[in-house]
């Protein structure tokens, strides 16, 4: 899975979906009317002031230079160690519509990129004609000193690139290492070119081309500038993100990168209509689309040439190097709806006893108008389960799950909890709502262990810490989650939105009113996942809000209905709320006991734990939140190994202490 996460960066994922209205470019005028949106929704900040002022400035910078390889530390100093009195002066600009400070900074942005790709130029000839070439392995945390601190800066990227594709092709012959640097060059200049307002063929751009990218990034720096995860987003990056949430979108399921023999497939959807048309494979350069060859045209514009196909049915032209020989042949292919199966869960078990114990792995919380979603896929999972075997035990793995639908992580969680209280929201203006299960019976009710890492997050926390609150199920993993408690209002999943953007309206507490705010959810049992050695978190991203707590909800209060609901729910539901169970909570000691004993006395997962600490000790220089493919360590999996075995434990307590007379209850 960290593989994977990886490739999401380093590919394009191109759905090839269908040509849609975009919004109109942004305009310098739209910059207020949105801001005045994100005052009237943010939880915390409602107008301009120097704080707000100083973090859009620092943002506006690190958007450009985010690896510290453009700046000098001399030229960008004023603006990070900003005066109140030039804050001040700042401040009262912006209140007048005047945004002359950003494009002064534009200008030096175009500065540094002309000196930047002279200084490549020179680098380039140097690596080609060398045997080796030396990175540092961690990024800067201060800007350049000098000016020869800069070329080593610049020449890192290059390295690291080189050396990405050395693992993956054969470099050996001078001009394919040439070849290298030529291709990082085209990717460095494609962004680069956004500001210096240049279109990918080097001619400048239009006037309005050049306000909606100096809007879009003075609308993302000021976003980021009110909280952490409060983001404006271009219509492209809202596609993407719109068709992660839904796990569905119209295309032909091909996946393209940009490698230095051209632009390739990186992959196949399975059961797209490219993987079953039988006759595409991974590495396939394509060299044409519908009878139009692409070998002279941009990454950009074969992307364009794509994703402007209003027809149902396009025809790509492939190359394929297979024994010596070069063989090209043409797909005609018919776009349509493609479900992402692989990106929602993923199931196994193993036999047990006279039963079977249950994995399910869920990546995110999703939901589409097509009715897909979470919380069916997770009962069609358990159905199975029980259609092979009596399911006596069950892992929901939760470790990649980052996120989703708020309201599919409250339908989850009530797949194991009755009637109950499953997330509190707490807004601005401090109005408190419940979201509460109404389903009388939980769906599954055995052992339950949710495992999790430092990279659950959002509405996988909200599930785990609700079974915990209600003690149905033990958490299993690293010592805490991410810590993600804000709740986010956005206009991502509206495809006709004027504008996309998620703005930090609230904070969510469980029944408890623990909020997973910076603390996260705490491990039962620790057992430590793959990232245990990184600063991952919450509390290290710049801007988070503070945690708190509110009342604990055990009891509904029923305070956010009507009356009349009020009454409805005081009948039909109060009396079948879940009660906590303390089952488990009792047990937890011998668990514990249990599973320790397991891991000091297993050789592999004491020689992880010793490579764990030797990363931790190399790491301690790496930016918060970064995780290097190059340090991570064992390919087993130990940890769902030792949840296996907790939950074994569980099914043979429980059977003991039936078989004594104590039965697993809830209490009030």
């Amino acid at each position: 899975m960290l593989r994977k996460a990886i490739l999401l960066f380093l590919f394009c994922f191109l759905w090839i979906g269908p040509a849609t209205t975009l919004p109109q470019p942004l305009k310098i005028d739209d910059i207020p009317r949105v801001m005045e949106r994100f005052f009237a929704f943010h939880i915390e900040t409602k107008e301009l002031d120097t704080t707000v002022v100083r973090r859009c400035v620092k943002l506006y910078i690190e958007q450009f230079d985010s690896e510290k390889a453009y700046f000098l530390d001399r030229e960008v100093a004023p603006y990070l160690n900003m005066s109140e009195q030039k804050a001040t002066a700042i401040l009262h600009r912006l209140q007048q519509y005047d945004y002359s400070d950003f494009f002064t900074l534009n200008g030096l942005m175009q500065d540094a990129v002309v000196r930047a790709q002279a200084l490549r130029v020179y680098i380039a000839k140097q690596l080609i004609q060398s045997r080796d070439g030396n990175a540092t392995s961690l990024p800067p945390a201060q800007y350049a000193q000098g000016e020869d601190e800069l070329v080593q800066r610049q020449k890192n990227r290059m390295v690291r690139f080189y050396q990405f594709h050395q693992s993956r092709t054969n470099l050996d012959a001078p001009d394919r290492k040439a070849k290298v640097y030529e291709l990082f060059e085209k990717r460095a200049q494609r962004i680069e070119n956004n500001y210096l307002f240049l279109t990918a063929d080097g001619l400048p751009m239009d006037r309005g081309r050049i306000e909606n990218l100096l809007s879009l990034r003075i609308l993302k720096s000021f976003a980021k500038s009110l909280d952490t995860h409060t983001s404006f987003f271009s219509p492209e990056e809202a596609y993407e993100m719109r068709t992660s949430l839904e796990k569905q979108f119209e295309g032909v399921g091909v996946v393209l990168s940009e490698g230095i023999d051209g632009v390739m497939i990186a992959d196949l959807i399975k059961g797209s209509p490219a993987e079953l048309s039988g006759q595409i494979k991974v590495n396939d350069l394509l060299v044409e689309i519908d009878g139009v060859p692409t070998a002279q045209a941009s990454f950009e514009e074969i992307l364009d040439m794509l994703k402007k196909k209003d027809k149902g049915e396009i025809t790509l032209g492939f190359k394929r190097v297979e024994a010596m020989n070069e063989n090209f042949f043409r797909v005609p292919l018919r776009k349509r709806p493609i479900v992402m199966n692989e990106e929602r869960l993923q199931t196994s078990y193993e036999q047990f006893g006279d039963g079977i114990i249950g994995k399910i792995s869920l990546y995110s919380f999703y939901e589409n108008s097509d009715g897909i979603s979470s919380e069916k896929d997770i009962k069609d999972a358990i159905r199975s389960f029980r259609e092979k075997g009596n399911l006596i035990g069950l892992i929901l793995d939760l470790r990649e799950n980052s996120g989703g639908f708020l309201s599919q992580a409250v339908k989850v969680a009530g797949l194991f909890v009755s009637n109950g209280v499953i997330v509190i929201s707490k807004y601005g203006k401090g109005e408190v709502h419940y979201l509460r299960n109404i389903v009388s019976r939980s769906y599954y009710n055995g052992p339950l262990v949710v495992l999790t890492s430092k990279m659950s997050a959002s509405a996988s926390e909200i599930v785990a810490q609700a079974l915990q609150d209600y003690g149905v199920g033990l958490i299993v993993g690293d010592q805490r989650t991410f810590g993600k408690g804000s709740i986010q209002y956005q206009t991502v999943t509206d495809e006709k939105a004027e504008v996309f953007f998620k703005v930090t309206v609230g904070r969510y507490y469980t029944v408890s009113g623990k909020s997973t705010q910076i603390d996260g959810v705490i491990a039962d049992i620790v057992v430590p996942s793959s990232y245990a050695p990184y600063k991952i978190g919450e509390k290290y991203l710049e801007y988070p809000l503070p945690p708190d707590h509110v009342e604990a909800a055990y009891i509904d209060p029923l305070t956010d209905l009507d009356e009349k609901t009020r009454r409805l729910f005081q009948m039909r539901y109060l009396p079948f709320t879940q009660r906590v169970v303390t089952y488990w909570k009792r047990m937890l000691p011998a668990l514990k006991q249990n599973s320790a004993y397991r891991m000091a006395h297993d050789a592999n997962f004491q020689l992880l734990l010793k490579k764990q600490d030797a990363v931790s000790a190399r790491l301690n220089t790496l930016p918060p939140n970064t995780i290097d493919e190059q340090f991570q360590v064992g390919k087993e999996d130990l940890q769902m190994g030792e949840a296996v075995n907790v939950v074994k434990d569980m099914i043979l307590i429980e059977a003991q202490n039936e078989a004594g007379g104590e039965l697993r209850t809830g209490s009030d």
